[in-house]
């Protein structure tokens, strides 16, 4: 679980073979903490069932990506 205004290291891989992009394709990478709008909505707090949640459970979460030297982000993509 990440804690509030730490930096961390976060990792994930999508399979290879399903993606191809062609000469002067770009990427856009979207972070969210939640499958919004495809799947539910994210209180960001317990609640037993999201689909019964009151507006008043909902919270923002704030998500930061670091581009300086010292906290350098960054996206990896094999070349097959």
């Amino acid at each position: 679980m990440a804690i509030l205004r730490q930096d961390y290291e976060n990792s994930c891989g999508v399979q290879d073979v399903l993606h191809t992009f062609k000469k002067g394709h770009r990427l856009m990478v979207q972070v969210q903490s939640t499958w919004f709008p495809l799947v539910d909505r994210n209180p960001q707090t317990y609640v037993n069932n999201t689909f019964e949640a009151n507006e008043s459970d909902f919270q923002a979460a704030p998500h930061r990506l670091y581009f300086s030297p010292e906290h350098a982000s960054q996206l990896r993509v094999k070349v097959l």
